[in-house]
């Protein structure tokens, strides 16, 4: 893990944000670290006081939108699924800037293995301080081992054999197989006491699984969502990021991308969907129908980011998401270990205690991404950005 001005990243051929892959462009593309922001911006609690508007407002529309920013309890969807599925996507979208420079810069594919291992290594490690900290270690029992920044750092390396080694095609029907064999082994391999088929909470195979090989605690006590078998579905996020981000980063296709992008993203959404009446859409078992759902609309975020921002130059409106995601690493520790509603309340409470008791919690939630918000743009100044 490191700390880096904005001119050193630029330079620096490691898995960090991605750069132009133009030969003579030197700058960020703006919309990746846009629509990261755009990510980061839920996870770090910028849909935390949308949530607690639900009922307060007497308008159908923002209970709808605070509905929307809660997981269903098993099948459905809802946006606040589409967040960390997000996140894998971007991350091969990344990966194909960041492989094509230290290509360009010369490492061999075994200096670009050796480094994405590392950071699967360093992100596995941080997953697991941030999922049990304190850390009991003394009861490792206790000791839940799959995290979402363990899963990130797994599917990136594992995306970076298949960009290195497989073309556009390859890897899209690699993706694909990945997603049948899944599909296949939820269906047709029996659970003990169970039998085959069973997508039930308490009789699914990937909570056997767990269960069985898993050491440690389990999130959901009887399986992980971000346990073993899971983790192959997830890959394929990060596999079709690295198409979304070669399309990108091809200038012969500039006249062509959005079209690209959009035929990705409506073919994946539709496909989810007719593949979700048989294989439910479900975010805790990464069903291969979620998979492609949350793929096609991730192609068509990312081509509404990419249009507006660096097609149509439009920019000025990006600048608040790309404060967050420069630095998502950051946040995403910082909210876990500082106390940014104990600071809400001390600074904001004078203002909104007149109002009514109910409503303390919405400002005091909405203070405390402000507060957020402030921390990173004075690193933003300070030209400050830690990255793995």
């Amino acid at each position: 893990m490191s700390i880096s001005s904005s001119s050193e990243i630029r330079k620096d051929p490691e898995m960090g944000s991605p750069v132009s892959a133009a030969p003579t462009a030197s700058k960020r593309l703006l919309s990746i670290d846009a629509l990261r922001g755009f990510d980061m911006l839920l996870i770090a609690g910028g849909g935390t006081f949308l949530v607690l508007l639900k009922g307060k407002t007497g308008i159908g529309a923002v209970d709808w939108i605070a509905n929307q920013l809660t997981h269903p309890a098993w099948n459905g969807f809802t946006f606040y699924d589409f967040i960390f599925p997000l996140f894998l996507f971007i991350a091969g979208v990344s990966l194909t800037f960041s492989l094509n420079k230290g290509k360009s810069l010369g490492l061999s594919n075994g200096t670009l293995y050796r480094k994405t291992f590392v950071r699967m290594i360093v992100l596995i490690l941080l997953g697991m301080l941030y999922k049990n900290a304190p850390v009991p270690f003394f009861e490792p029992a206790q000791i839940r081992l799959g995290s979402v920044l363990g899963r990130i750092g797994l599917a990136t390396f594992v995306a970076t054999w298949f960009y290195l080694n497989m073309g556009f095609y390859k890897r899209l029907a690699s993706g694909m197989v990945i997603l049948l064999l899944y599909y296949a082994a939820l269906y047709l391999i029996p659970v003990p006491g169970y039998g085959t088929g069973d997508l039930s909470f308490e009789g699914n195979l990937v909570g056997w699984f767990d269960r069985t090989f898993l050491p440690g605690r389990l999130h959901q006590v009887t399986y992980d969502e971000l346990g073993i078998l899971t983790q192959f579905p997830a890959l394929c996020l990060t596999l079709f990021g690295t198409l979304a981000g070669e399309v990108i980063g091809k200038a012969w296709l500039d006249k062509r991308k959005g079209s690209y992008l959009a035929i990705g993203g409506i073919a994946g959404i539709a496909l989810g969907l007719l593949w979700g009446l048989h294989f439910p859409i479900n975010k805790h078992l990464w069903s291969s129908s979620f998979i492609l759902l949350t793929t096609g609309m991730a192609f068509l975020f990312l081509l509404a980011f990419y249009w507006v921002i660096d097609v149509w130059k439009i920019r000025k409106w990006a600048f608040f998401f790309q404060v967050i995601g420069l630095n998502s690493l950051t946040i995403y520790f910082a909210y876990s270990f500082i106390d940014f509603g104990f600071t809400s309340r001390k600074l904001f409470y004078g203002l909104y205690a007149p109002l009514p008791e109910e409503w303390h919690a919405v400002f005091q939630a909405f203070g405390a991404f402000l507060l957020v918000w402030v921390f990173l743009y004075i690193l933003y100044r300070l030209k400050l950005f830690v990255k793995v």
